[in-house]
């Protein structure tokens, strides 16, 4: 499903920069999909590159999609259902970056807007115009990255924006703020759930998990593989991204668990030449 604005053909894609981002494994991703299944789950939605291919591959498909930061779930709604008031702020917040970049995006930083169209405002602009477009709160859950170095960020995007609330609107999609875990009492037998969460790091220097104020620990990753087993024994497809490392592994070792390792860039790092070269894991049930 691909949007008409005026000559260009959209396909909708993620809004936002989100380490681990799926965009170049789609191809990957789309093999290993089940022939057929039900609703989709995405309990760690992030940028939601696999749920854009779905929507735009598969026309009404059923999809239940969730995360744990509310401001990322609240920016899915609000590109959803109020997408011109959005693009009118949006479009002033880069009319005051032309200005003077510096200052304007530390005082969007500090801010701490109320409204919907605001918030999720807020969230866009910092995402485009700050350092690697690295989404990262500290353990208050304030946004702390600095200013990263672009002479002409895209800080509107109107027409992927316009694509993203088209397709939302047009499609059978749930979005909810909530806790991985509830994904087991709505998926069914034959629905597939798709987990990438924040990955375990391979290394003490490659611990990357703060999306949220609460990082995501090895008792979260024990938690998420009990949660496969209880999702499998209902009959459910489940695929699993993850790292390439010994706990998750482990975890994953015996039946039903099929484990193939493949090659992923990364997509921040402040090294550009550390991007390539790593492994993940792809974990599937069927």
């Amino acid at each position: 499903m691909k949007q008409q604005y005026g000559q260009i053909l959209v396909t909708p894609k993620p809004f936002v920069k989100w380490a681990g981002g799926k965009r170049q494994l789609i191809p990957i991703l789309n093999q290993n999909l089940p022939r057929s299944f039900g609703t989709y789950f995405e309990p760690f939605l992030g940028g939601g590159a696999l749920l854009f291919h779905m929507l735009t591959e598969r026309n009404g498909q059923k999809c239940s999609i969730s995360d744990l930061n509310s401001d990322l779930v609240l920016s899915y709604i609000t590109i959803r259902d109020r997408i011109d008031s959005l693009i009118t702020s949006l479009k002033s917040h880069e009319r005051n970056y032309q200005k003077d970049s510096k200052s304007y995006y530390y005082s969007v930083r500090e801010s701490n807007p109320r409204s919907a169209i605001e918030k999720t405002s807020r969230l866009l602009f910092l995402n485009r115009t700050c350092f690697n477009g690295l989404y990262r709160v500290n353990s208050k859950g304030k946004f702390n990255v600095p200013l990263g170095k672009y002479t002409n960020p895209n800080i509107v995007n109107e027409d992927n924006l316009r694509a993203v609330s088209d397709i939302l609107q047009a499609s059978k999609v749930s979005i909810n703020c909530r806790d991985f875990e509830a994904v087991l009492r709505d998926a069914k037998k034959g629905d597939l759930v798709y987990f990438d969460p924040p990955y375990q790091p391979v290394s003490n220097t490659a611990n990357f998990t703060s999306y949220t104020n609460k990082s995501f620990s090895f008792d979260d990753l024990n938690r998420l593989a009990e949660l496969c087993k209880n999702l499998d024994a209902k009959g459910c497809h489940v695929l699993l991204s993850n790292s390439d490392s010994e706990d998750v592994s482990e975890l994953f070792s015996k039946k039903p668990w099929k484990v193939s390792r493949i090659q992923a860039n990364r997509s921040i790092n402040s090294d550009s030449k550390k991007r390539t070269g790593h492994f993940e894991l792809l974990i599937k049930n069927y």
